[in-house]
Order: C-alpha cells, then sequence, then structure tokens
C-alpha cells in the first residue's frame, strides 16, 4: 500500500480535534478497504514517532505529530509543500515532507513578522 500524506494530514487533524487524547484503532482483517488503509497510515504514523501506542489498539498524539501538523496546518502551506515534492518527483520521505513544510511556514513567519528563525 503506498504512502498518502493528505490521509496522514487528515488523521493528524482528526485526532488532534478529539475531545480526549485517545485514539482507538479497531483492528479486524475483515475491515473495508478505507479502514485498513486508515490502520496501515496510522501503523506509519507510529512509526515516524507522531502518536504512540499507550495501550492495546489505543494510541495518543505525541508533541512531535503536534509539530508536524502545526508545520502543515495552513492549508496555503500545505499546497506549497505538494508543490514543492511534485517538482522533484513527486518522492519525500515523512521526514522531508516535515522539513519542506517547516521551511514554508518559517518563510511565512519571516514574511509577516521581519523575524528570520
Amino acid at each position: 500500500m503506498k504512502r498518502d500524506n493528505d490521509l496522514i494530514r487528515e488523521l493528524l487533524h482528526e485526532f488532534e480535534a478529539k475531545k480526549d487524547f485517545l485514539v482507538v484503532l479497531p483492528n479486524y482483517m475483515s475491515m473495508p478497504k478505507h479502514l485498513r488503509q486508515k490502520q496501515y497510515h496510522m501503523y506509519l504514523l507510529s512509526d515516524a514517532g507522531f502518536i504512540t501506542p499507550v495501550g492495546r489498539g489505543t494510541y495518543r498524539l505525541t508533541n512531535a505529530g503536534h509539530d508536524f501538523l502545526d508545520a502543515m496546518r495552513d492549508e496555503g502551506i500545505w499546497q506549497s509543500t505538494k508543490d514543492a515534492i511534485a517538482q522533484t518527483g513527486g518522492n519525500a520521505t515523512l521526514e522531508m515532507v516535515k522539513q519542506i513544510a517547516v521551511g514554508f511556514l518559517k518563510k511565512s513567519i519571516r514574511d509577516k513578522t521581519g523575524i528570520d528563525l
């Protein structure tokens, strides 16, 4: 299954919007394809350290996950990030995606405040 960065962003937004900090991941082999895709991307988020298990099938968003989400929260920054990746053939690691988004966020802050981070 191919990694979907838009789904990763969507999942992080979904987790942050929850009233409770715990995210429960159902684990059924017979679940529909879209739920299996979501499950797979949860595992990728865990691999990257953006979510962490706190119990059997239960996760929470980590500080790194919040940082990643903050870097790509703005729709314009997210689109610029995706465009930059597309210009290189569409291949980038998740860490590269984060670094590109952070770069655009820093540029936006510099343009608006004059502060060079």
